[in-house]
């Protein structure tokens, strides 16, 4: 089933896929659990669309609901730079600089595309990067930052999860080689031929209406956001961490409607889950989907690549970085180890398995549980069943 077959109030579940629609629907079932959607494509075809729960404490989530869904949108940014670099427009292995010339700066002038996209440039400083608590919404003074600014010596050892700042780089790489502005790209690059509007940083005055609220709360600590960042910074370990992702404000910032005013890749990405997983069905299916190649072979299997299997010094984890990507975590011992994907802060994310031709996505408003804002696992688990259910399938 294509997508132009489907109703536009209708859900899709295919009966491979009904153990997954059950974990799904069991996870709301009162406004404190809040809403989401999660959408599954195999070998191309649309095997699960659905949705429930809630969008605001007295409005459901329906099928247009979108969300905020953080990190999400670093695979999405990816991509774009995937599309160009297929054309020649960008080069893995050539200097950052040859296509943005103040990067040069400060010992910068031999990082390459693919190590910036595998979080080797040592730029993931976004505390203290731009003054003011609304900074980091000025694209164009976060990029003159980022240009100006020295490399972090441990990139040399290893990748540094570049939390915020990834989609900024991608996305200042990518206006510079092709002379559009980024808003453009994703919507040229992305959107347009994938048949899907919902990719969307800078969120249209006219859909804003369609955007699920975050809850319960961004700072996971039981201190002041600005105060937890302050110690965190001073503490062997979770510097990185700090440095990475509690700039200053940063919590009060991505509950402002102000965060849909500006295009900022790496954290502020507003999609559906239909969409995400449209993309990934794409990668899944060796860059086609439909009558559309959208990437080719030979891209899609150079960015399943793992580019780095060192040990990241801000997550304190080995990530395994792809171009763009991290794997597609799943709660099973069994992992699909040629997925690409990325997840979100708060447990959003989207991932695609080649090997079984399976794409993933889950989109959902409520940020982790009372432990834990970063995530609470769901997807995990979600995106479990649904390689399960893809490997019976066959």
């Amino acid at each position: 089933m294509t997508e132009n077959d489907i109703p536009a109030t209708q859900m899709v579940v295919d009966p491979r896929f009904m153990p997954v629609a059950d974990q799904f629907f069991r996870m709301f079932f009162s406004p404190g659990q809040g809403g989401g959607a999660l959408t599954c494509y195999l070998h191309g075809e649309c095997v699960l669309d659905i949705w429930a729960g809630w969008a605001a404490r007295d409005k459901r989530w329906k099928r247009d609901t979108v969300v905020l869904s953080f990190s999400t949108g670093k695979g999405v940014a990816s991509t774009v730079l995937h599309r160009l670099a297929e054309r020649g427009l960008v080069k893995y292995d050539s200097p950052v600089a040859q296509y943005w010339p103040e990067f040069a700066a400060a010992g910068k002038d031999a990082i390459t595309v693919r190590e910036l996209m595998s979080h080797r440039a040592g730029l993931h400083k976004a505390r203290g990067l731009v003054p003011g608590r609304f900074g980091l919404l000025d694209s164009e003074a976060v990029a003159a930052a980022l240009a100006a600014a020295p490399p972090d010596p441990r990139r040399l050892a290893g990748p540094g999860y570049h939390a915020v700042t990834y989609g900024n780089l991608v996305a200042e790489v990518a206006a510079r080689a092709s002379g559009k502005s980024f808003e453009e790209l994703v919507r040229t690059e992305i959107a347009e031929p994938l048949g899907m509007d919902e990719f969307w940083y800078r969120v249209p005055q006219d859909q804003r209406h369609r955007i699920a609220r975050v809850f319960p709360k961004i700072n996971f600590l039981p201190a002041p956001w600005a105060t937890a960042g302050a110690v965190l910074a001073r503490t062997p370990g979770l510097r990185g961490l700090a440095e990475a992702g509690m700039a200053e404000g940063f919590d009060e910032l991505m509950r402002s409607s102000r965060a849909h005013d500006s295009v900022m890749p790496g954290w502020n990405g507003v999609f559906t889950a239909r969409a995400l997983a449209r993309m990934y069905a794409a990668l899944a299916c060796g860059g086609a989907i439909d009558d559309v190649r959208f990437l080719e072979e030979d891209t899609v299997r150079q960015l399943t690549e793992v580019q780095t299997r060192g040990r990241d010094y801000v997550l304190g984890i080995r990530a395994n970085w792809r171009l763009g990507y991290h794997p597609g975590w799943v709660a099973s011992r069994h992992q699909p180890l040629r997925s690409v994907g990325h997840y979100g802060f708060g447990g959003s994310g989207a991932f695609a398995d080649p090997e079984t031709g399976l794409s993933v996505a889950f989109v959902t408003n409520r940020l982790g549980n009372t432990f834990t804002t970063i995530s609470d696992g769901r997807f995990p688990r979600l995106g479990a069943t649904a390689v399960a259910a893809a490997r019976r399938a066959g």
